[in-house]
């Protein structure tokens, strides 16, 4: 079996702890309006037109050949590992667990936005080391409003690998100004994370103020709805009940 890769991270620090391979898959149901890799949610290959000249985004790999490269390179991963992102890595998801299946003592994450499939997410979750869960808003029309999607599939999602599952995992939450810092995500951010009896801590990340640059290469318009220039605030009384950071670039743990 065949996926499409559009980008493959080599000596990633930004993905996991220690030094990692990112493997970034083609292909998103989601379409945020801040997205930093507008050319990673089509799921085809597609022409990147810019100033230092035309490129094809997205390069097929077997699921043997990318594991036989990730086996590979295991030796120079030392606390590392492999981190799979997208787009949405699960929206390719039988060609994921082929490539998980064929791993050899490598450590994994799934970094997911959970808008997938039950049976795709359950498959992968339970396969890999450790998920990065990507949640961004907890009202389903917000959530409609600036991802395309409802989140019921996602909150359902988040559900079960708390209670269901065995693998570890964390919440990596966009902090973006006057859209997942408005006092009323927070709180029921906070209240969802006083229920989770497994979540390891609560990363929030800030937006990509470079993101623009890469949309008018993919034949896009960045119309994100909010001011990117302006850095989320996470307030002082935030109380989620589990540990939680503000990060900064490379301070993934």
């Amino acid at each position: 079996m065949n996926g499409i890769v559009f980008d493959l991270a080599e000596a990633s620090i930004h993905d996991g702890p220690g030094l990692r391979v990112t493997v970034f898959l083609k292909g998103c149901p989601l379409r945020c309006r801040w997205c930093h890799s507008p050319e990673g949610q089509r799921p085809e290959p597609e022409p990147l037109h810019a100033a230092g000249g035309d490129r094809v985004c997205g390069k097929a790999y077997s699921a043997e050949a990318l594991a036989d490269y990730l086996n590979g390179l295991r030796p120079l991963l030392p606390g590392g590992g492999v981190t799979f992102s997208g787009g949405e890595p699960l929206f390719q998801a039988a060609f994921l667990k082929e490539v998980l299946d064929r791993l050899c003592g490598v450590h994994t994450i799934l970094d997911t936005c959970g808008c997938a499939p039950e049976e795709d997410f359950r498959r992968i979750a339970g396969k890999v080391s450790a998920v990065f869960f990507g949640l961004k808003l907890l009202d389903p029309e917000q959530a409609k409003r600036w991802t395309g999607q409802g989140n019921a599939i996602v909150l359902n999602n988040l559900r079960w690998l708390d209670v269901e599952s065995a693998t570890p995992y964390r919440l990596r939450i966009p902090l973006l100004h006057g859209v997942t810092d408005t006092p009323e995500n927070l709180a029921a951010l906070a209240k969802l994370a006083r229920t989770l009896g497994r979540l390891e801590r609560i990363d929030f990340l800030q937006s990509n103020p470079n993101a623009a640059a890469k949309y008018p290469a993919a034949g896009r318009t960045f119309e994100p709805g909010f001011d990117v220039g302006s850095p989320g605030i996470l307030p002082a009384d935030f109380s989620p009940g589990v540990p939680f950071k503000l990060l900064d670039e490379g301070e993934i743990e």
